[in-house]
Order: structure tokens, then C-alpha cells, then sequence
């Protein structure tokens, strides 16, 4: 018999199988305690065992020794020989606890043998019993059949079954599980930057170069420190050179000398020189703590130097930051970024807070007050005043005429403006302000006295000569004197204050102001994210590191997990290809061909010259090993009482059928479509090895090419199932960030992939994921439960692509036996109870098929006594027809015998 009648591995919450027949993989023994070492929830204990009708006596211990830890459901399929007329059973398979379901031989053999042998073709054998056991194994359907098998005479009976089984192809399959697992791990993405937007408070303070709230009022730099000392002195300096630039400016400055004792160049030469100690004690400070950790000496050290730094701020503490990582993590996958994506940004973070020591920010001090900086702002620059010199001849020589046609006067009038002019214009040469008072500093300057003078004389003469011409009234002559001496006075006001402006501007010892504030703002960076913060950020870079190479790590798994490495070809499963190509069946010959409405053993039409023509059979798979029976293919005769060698007894003939002639070929009914052929299929999943296989008569597939939810619902169930097992990892990052290993999770993320992927086998995923257990921080996840909670699944037609009409019209119809196919053979109907009201019947479909608004239509008016599955690919009717009474012997303990 072949290992895979039964799942792989058992599944939660079903029923746990084993497989007692001789020639197993495992000992009897052996399967037994394997069975027992398996857990199942809520203290109830399911077992489906496959045991050869012949062999349940014999086991009798193996059964006892399942209800050894506790009470135990047990539902046994009994697999009988074609001649098997009786069964034996003992004490321990009788209901309640216990039932047992009599099949005919399920090998598929095609010899024609009949002498009883269960260990025929191993292909055959697991065909028919395999999608059985999987029905079975489910708890919803365990129990209704258990329950159903106490409600018969001994708790036995024969089943009669019909199954539609909705499914994925196999290249739909495969897609969907590539596409989900790519959409998990994503493609390599550089690393990008960090940015402080979009992340966690305490992160975000790293990230940026604010200051915290509590630490804006702290004195960083004291007055009676010495760096502190030479940023007070650097002000003064400033206030002084402010000073005297407002007191040189304006009519005082020129007119009446109230600049005549400021010496403005030697308070900017001063100002240069306290802006350079200053910044070389800052640049000693960020030199004497330039590690990346603060210790208890840097801060005497900067003590020493003038820095004073606060205790920790309350907004951030190391013990924050791995909470914080944790958050931004759950974050970013909750936005639907793929692992690598993920780590990527992660591995930005890391590269942002890590820290890099006071010494690295010597280089921004250099550009902030670099040797440059400092030689421009103590520099030497001329002061130039009058403007240009041919407008400066020009306007002085016409308010010079002005003043000059006072007639006989103007000859003295008119020149005398001229020189007015340029005396002003010699005046604002002498009080320049780029002069020291004592000459030592001296910039140099020029203010255009010579054009004034010049053009005075000549307009002034000019205008006398006109004056004498004219004959201008006095009145007249002495308002154009007015006007013109008036006039010059303004222009060298103006000159004067343009002039003294704009060699300010040039001098702008203002800029060293902007200096000192630029290197108290660096300072106060250095101070908070190199010195204070230098603990947490090493601490969130490593944590950061951490996560990014955990991160790195699941995608790798991942991908070498869907990389096909767990797949092999179908061919080399079965050793031949069991389906050539989904190609056609061949015709049957007659020779060596099929009967439909014998038993699963395929034999000639010379084997059995009496057997009748193939009665009526199901809607669909009539091309079945087996056919349909009714309640009116034997009579209640007593003759029909005594049983005989059946290797004589010709069949059982259909009350009215013609007598037995060669039959035509006997036409192909119409199968469910069938996929394109696929060559390869996970070998670790169950019901996968099968699903190429020639189906039963009693299944029926429908296959789909994978609805519009598949790869949306394995994508969050994976992406789900990695924010969960990422729960586990914060506490040792949190611990020792560099030290953290992350085998563990790798092996629960294959663990993860491994349940994901059976589940899409079993049921493409119409199933939630098992509910985790074990979470360190419920609250860490509160804000995800929403994205981790992936109870609410669609409806199966959006996964499989198949529509449940088909099922809503087998579940239905009328109760009609003959819609379902009897597990044996025309020659075992005599056994069956003669009472039609005696079968029960479970109707079962999974709970996916009627979820969703277009399934709420369907199933209106569907029968209550239908059993809803919480997963499983099969939905169908599962008939329970009883025995009579003398077919079934209950053998006592004494009597069993050794197993």
C-alpha cells in the first residue's frame, strides 16, 4: 500500500490518521505511539484509522492502547476483499466512541482478482482513499459520521458517496505562491536616507538636529567657562562696533565729530580677534570628547573647557529606542512595503544615528568660521563718498550759478558755494570711519573734493556774469542763494551716510554675530546628539542594524523557500505520468475493457459472461469504477438469506434486465474540465500528489485558474504571520543588538511558509491561519490587530475561481440515493439493511463556499442539517447505509487474540 492514503502531516484540530494495514510504512506499533505523541487541542482525541477488514480482530490491542491517555473518538475505515461477506470487529470499534465504515477493495485493480487481496496497485489504492481520508479527517465531518455510525444497527455501514472537489491547477497554484512570496521579500533596494518625517518621537530626535523642549532654556556655554568667556567677549566686541557705527552715521558724525573718538576699525580688528579664540576653544572642546561614547572623563573634560552638559532629557531614554524600532518596523510593513523595502529603510536609520563623535564636526566648524571667514571679516576696505565725480562737478557748478546771479555779489556768492561743497566733501575724507583715531588703522578713501571745487568756481562765475546781465530782482537772488547753499548741505549729508553704509556693509562686522550664533547652534548640537545622545544612538543604530539584517535574512528565507527547490516532477512521483498529458481516456475494448456498475477491480467481459448492462448512474463520473445502486436492486426474498461461494454465484441482476449479450461500447459521460498539464507539485503538501490522478467515480474536480483574493490573501497571510514572529525578536535586539541571533525565526518563518503553503493546497487558502500564541507585547501589536487578525477570509470563489453552484444544487436535490456511489461492488448489495430509513446522511461544505454577498443567494434554502467545515477543498454527501443485522460479529476480548 503507498504512505500517502494518508496527509503528511496532521493537520490542527483534524483528526490525527494511521495506517494499520499490512505492508505500511510503519510498524502497527509504531503508528499507534506516533498517533498518541500527536497534540490536539481542547482535550479532544480524534483518530482515523485505515485498518484491513480482516485485520480488525487481530489489532484489537492496538485500539485499546488509542484510549489508553483518555477517552478517544475513533472512526475506522475497514477495507474489505471482494469476497468478504462478514465482518469482525471487537468490543472497542462499537459506538458511541467508535465506528467503523466497511469499503470493498479500493486498490483499483485491473486483473480481475478476486481472492482478497488489499495490496494491489498502489496508484489505485491511493487514489480512492486518499481524498476519503482527507473528508474524514475533518473534525466537523468526524463527528457527524461518528454520531451518524451510533444511530445504525452495530455501528457500521457501508458508505455511499458523491464529492465535488474545488481546486487551483497546479500552475495557478504555483503563480499565486511565486507572486506572494515575491510580494513578501521584494526586489534589492539601495538604502536611501532618513528622514525625521514618519517616524516615532524618539526616533525622530536622532534623526533631526533639534534640541529637546526641557533642554531649550540650559546654559550651555557659562560666562565664567572659557569658551563661554570668549563668546561673552566676542559680543562686546560686537556691541562696541555697533556703537560707533551709529554714532559716526548721521549729521553728528560729520558735522559736529561725535565719531571723532570712535575707533571702529580697532573694534572690528577685536571683534576678529575674540571670533578666532572663541572658536578655537570650541574646536578644542569637540577635539577633547571626540569619541563616540560619553564617559564620566569627557565631561570633566568639557568641564575644563567651558561646556557645561545637563543631566538625560525625559523625551528620550535608551530603553525607548527598541520599542520605538519596533513601532516604525510594524509601521512600515503595515504600509504594504515588502521585507527588503523595509530593510532597506532600516539600514537608512542606522546608517543616521550612528554616531560619529564630536571630532567629526570639526569639519562644519571650519566652514562656519574658517581661516577665510575670518580673514575677510578682519579686513582693511576703503571708504568712497560724492559718487560720480563728472555728476559731482556737474550739480555743484549749477548750485554755484544759482548762487551766483545776485548781481555784484555773485562774483563772491557763486564761487563760494563751490568751495562750501568741497570743504564738506575734505570733511568727510578727515572723519572717515575704516581710520583709527591715532591713525594706526587706516583703509584709505576718497570723496571728490577737487570735482567740487572745480565745478563750483566755474558755475559760480558763470552765474555772476549772468547776474550782471539779468538784473535779478535782491528778493530773487538771495532765494537762489538760499536754495543752493541749502542744497549742498543735504548732498554731503547724503554722501556722508551712503558712504559710511556701504563701507559697513562691506566690512559687515555683523556677519560675525551670525558666526558666533551658527557655532553656539553647532555647539548645542554637538552637545545634545554627540555627547548626550551618543549612549541612545549607538544603541538605536546597532538595534537598527539588527532588525535590517533580521529582515535581509526572512526575504533570503523566503526566496530560497519559493525558489522550486521543494518541488519535484510529477512523472518521477508516480513513476509513470498517471494522466498522459490530460489527454482523452483510451476507448474500452471488450476484450479487456470496463462494466460500469462493477466494483472497483476492473475485469473482462469473459471473466463474468452473465454480468447485465450498466444500469443508470450518476449525473456526473459515470466513467467510474463503480456504479449507483438503489433500494430496489435486491428483494426480500429468503433465498437471498443464504450465502454461498461467491466465486460460483453469477451477479445480481436488476429486476427486468435483459439477459447478458455483449454490450456496445459504453459511451464517455462528461468529466469536469481539466487544467493544462502540469508538470511539477509540492511533495510536502497534502493532496497534492494526487490531484493529476484519475479521480474516483464518487469525485468529482473543478479546477480554477485562482480568483481575484488568491494572491491579496496569501500575500497578508504571509506578511501577518511575519509581524507575529517578528514579536519574539525586540527582546534580545533590546538586549544585546549586536549579539541577537535570528536562526530561530528563520526556521518559523520556513514553519510559517510551510502551514501557509499547505493551506493553499488543501483549501487555496480559504482557511485563517492557526491562531499564534505565545505574544511577548499585545499592546505592541494593538494598533496591527486589523492587519494581523486574518480571521475574515473571502469567499472560496474569489480564491479557486470556481463558482459553488454546482455544490449549492448536490446539496439541493432531492434525497435521492442514487446520487451518490456505493463503495462496493453489486455482489455486496445483499448485505445492506433492507430499510431505506435506516441510512443517515451527512451533508458537508466548507465554510468558504458561502461566504461572500453572491454565496448568500446561492445557498438560500439549503437543507439545516448541512455540516459547515472550517476548511477543506471538498464539499458533497456523505451516505451512511447500515448492514443487517447477521453480516456484522462482535468478538470479545478473550477471543481477540494477540495484534
Amino acid at each position: 500500500m503507498s504512505h500517502r492514503v494518508l496527509p503528511e502531516r496532521p493537520l490542527p484540530g483534524h483528526a490525527v490518521c494511521l495506517d494499520l494495514r499490512a505492508g505500511g510504512p510503519d510498524d502497527p506499533g509504531a503508528a499507534v505511539r506516533a498517533a498518541l505523541d500527536v497534540p490536539q487541542p481542547g482535550g479532544e482525541r480524534r483518530f482515523l484509522v485505515v485498518d484491513e477488514a480482516a485485520g480488525l480482530v487481530g489489532h484489537q490491542l492496538l485500539y485499546e492502547r488509542l484510549s489508553s491517555y483518555g477517552p478517544a473518538q475513533i472512526v475506522c475505515l475497514a477495507v474489505g476483499a471482494r469476497g468478504d461477506r462478514t465482518l469482525r470487529r471487537t468490543l472497542t470499534l462499537r459506538p458511541p466512541a467508535a465506528g467503523v465504515l466497511w469499503l470493498f477493495d479500493t486498490t483499483g485493480d485491473t486483473t480481475g482478482d478476486t481472492t482478497g487481496d488489499t495490496t494491489g496497485d498502489a496508484t489505485g489504492d491511493a487514489a480512492f482513499l486518499r481524498p476519503l481520508v482527507e473528508v474524514l479527517a475533518t473534525p466537523e465531518v468526524f463527528d457527524a459520521v461518528l454520531g451518524s455510525l451510533g444511530e445504525v444497527v452495530h455501528g457500521v455501514a457501508v458508505p455511499a458517496v458523491r464529492v465535488l472537489e474545488h481546486d487551483l491547477t497546479d500552475e495557478a497554484r504555483a503563480r499565486a505562491w511565486r507572486q506572494a512570496v515575491e510580494g513578501l521579500t521584494g526586489p534589492e533596494v539601495p538604502a536611501g536616507s532618513a528622514s525625521p518625517e514618519g517616524v516615532p518621537g524618539a526616533l525622530a530626535l536622532l534623526l533631526g538636529e533639534g534640541v529637546p523642549r526641557s533642554l531649550s532654556g540650559h546654559d550651555w556655554l557659562p560666562a565664567g567657562g572659557r569658551a563661554g568667556s570668549r563668546l561673552v567677549a566676542c559680543r562686546e566686541a560686537l556691541d562696541d562696533a555697533v556703537d560707533g557705527y551709529e554714532r559716526v552715521r548721521g549729521a553728528a558724525g560729520l558735522l559736529a565729530g561725535a565719531g571723532r573718538d570712535v575707533d571702529l576699525p580697532g573694534d572690528i580688528e577685536r571683534l576678529t580677534e575674540e571670533l578666532a579664540r572663541f572658536r578655537a576653544a570650541v574646536a578644542d572642546a569637540f577635539g577633547a570628547a571626540g569619541g563616540t561614547r560619553l564617559t564620566a572623563e569627557h565631561r570633566g573634560l568639557l568641564r575644563d573647557r567651558g561646556v557645561e552638559l545637563p543631566e538625560m532629557p525625559r523625551e528620550i531614554t535608551r530603553a525607548g529606542i527598541v520599542p520605538a524600532l519596533r513601532d516604525h518596523t510594524y509601521e512600515l510593513i503595515g504600509q504594504g512595503l515588502p521585507l527588503r523595502s523595509v530593510a532597506a529603510r532600516i539600514s537608512a536609520l542606522s546608517a543616521r544615528t550612528a554616531p560619529a563623535g564630536s571630532a567629526s564636526r570639526l569639519a562644519r566648524l571650519d566652514a562656519i568660521c574658517g581661516p577665510e571667514r575670518l580673514r575677510r571679516l578682519g579686513g582693511r576696505y576703503s571708504f568712497t563718498a560724492g559718487g560720480s565725480r563728472p555728476v559731482a562737478f556737474a550739480l555743484t557748478g549749477l548750485l554755484a550759478l544759482l548762487a551766483g546771479v545776485w548781481p555784484v555779489l555773485g562774483w563772491f556768492l557763486g564761487p563760494a558755494v563751490g568751495v562750501l561743497a568741497a570743504g564738506l566733501a575734505h570733511l568727510m575724507l578727515r572723519r572717515r570711519p575704516n581710520r583709527s583715531p591715532d591713525g594706526r588703522i587706516d583703509g584709505g578713501g576718497a570723496t571728490g573734493a577737487a570735482p567740487r571745487l572745480v565745478g563750483g568756481v566755474f558755475g559760480g562765475l558763470v552765474g555772476a556774469g549772468l547776474g550782471q546781465f539779468l538784473g535779478p530782482p535782491v528778493w530773487a537772488a538771495s532765494a537762489a542763494l538760499a536754495v543752493s547753499v541749502v542744497a549742498v548741505l543735504l548732498l554731503a549729508l547724503r554722501d556722508w551716510n551712503r558712504a559710511v553704509d556701504d563701507w559697513w556693509a562691506r566690512a559687515d562686522p555683523e556677519e560675525a554675530g551670525r558666526i558666533m550664533r551658527e557655532i553656539h547652534a553647532l555647539v548645542v548640537t554637538t552637545a545634545v546628539h554627540d555627547w548626550l545622545f551618543a549612549e541612545v544612538r549607538h544603541h538605536c543604530a546597532a538595534g537598527a542594524g539588527a532588525v535590517a539584517r533580521l529582515l535581509r535574512g526572512l526575504a533570503e528565507t523566503a526566496d530560497a523557500y519559493g525558489g522550486g527547490s521543494r518541488t519535484q516532477d510529477r512523472t518521477s512521483e508516480w513513476g509513470t505520468d498517471p494522466v498522459s498529458e490530460w489527454g482523452p481516456d483510451p476507448e474500452p475494448e471488450w476484450d479487456a475493457g470496463t462494466v460500469s456498475g462493477w466494483g472497483p477491480n476492473r475485469a473482462s467481459w469473459t471473466d463474468e459472461p452473465s454480468r447485465p448492462a450498466p444500469g443508470p448512474g450518476p449525473s456526473v463520473g459515470t466513467d467510474s469504477a463503480t456504479g449507483a445502486w438503489s433500494w430496489d436492486d435486491w428483494r426480500d426474498d429468503e433465498e437471498d438469506d443464504g450465502w454461498s461461494d461467491m466465486g460460483d454465484e453469477p451477479p445480481v441482476r436488476r429486476p427486468g434486465a435483459p439477459a447478458a449479450t455483449p454490450p456496445p461500447s459504453p459511451p464517455r459521460a462528461p468529466s469536469s474540465p481539466r487544467p493544462a498539464p502540469a508538470r511539477t507539485v509540492s511533495a510536502d503538501v497534502p493532496g497534492a500528489a494526487f490531484s493529476a490522478g484519475p479521480a474516483p467515480a464518487w469525485l468529482e474536480r473543478r479546477y480554477g485558474d485562482g480568483g481575484p483574493a488568491l494572491v491579496d490573501t496569501l500575500l497578508g497571510d504571509l506578511v501577518a504571520g511575519t509581524v507575529l514572529l517578528l514579536d519574539g525578536c525586540w527582546a534580545g535586539i533590546e538586549r544585546d543588538p549586536g549579539g541577537a541571533e535570528h536562526a530561530a525565526q528563520g526556521q518559523r518563518l520556513a514553519e510559517l511558509l510551510d502551514e501557509t503553503r499547505i493551506r493553499l493546497e488543501r483549501d487555496a487558502a480559504a482557511s485563517p491561519p492557526p491562531p499564534y500564541e505565545g505574544l511577548r507585547d499585545l499592546g505592541a501589536l494593538t494598533s496591527l490587530a486589523a492587519f494581523t487578525d486574518r480571521s475574515e477570509r473571502p469567499d472560496a470563489a474569489r480564491l479557486t475561481g470556481v463558482a459553488p453552484d454546482a455544490v449549492a444544487r448536490l446539496l439541493l436535490a432531492e434525497d435521492d440515493p442514487g446520487g451518490t456511489v456505493e463503495l462496493c461492488g453489486p455482489e455486496h448489495l445483499r448485505l445492506l439493511s433492507h430499510d431505506p430509513l435506516a441510512a443517515r446522511q451527512v451533508r458537508f461544505v466548507p465554510e468558504a463556499m458561502r461566504r461572500g454577498a453572491a454565496g448568500d443567494d446561492i445557498w438560500r434554502g439549503t437543507a439545516e442539517d448541512v455540516v459547515w467545515t472550517g476548511a477543506g477543498r471538498y464539499a458533497g454527501i456523505l451516505r451512511l447505509v447500515p448492514l443487517r443485522a447477521d453480516v456484522v460479529h462482535t468478538v470479545r476480548a478473550e477471543e481477540a487474540g494477540e495484534p
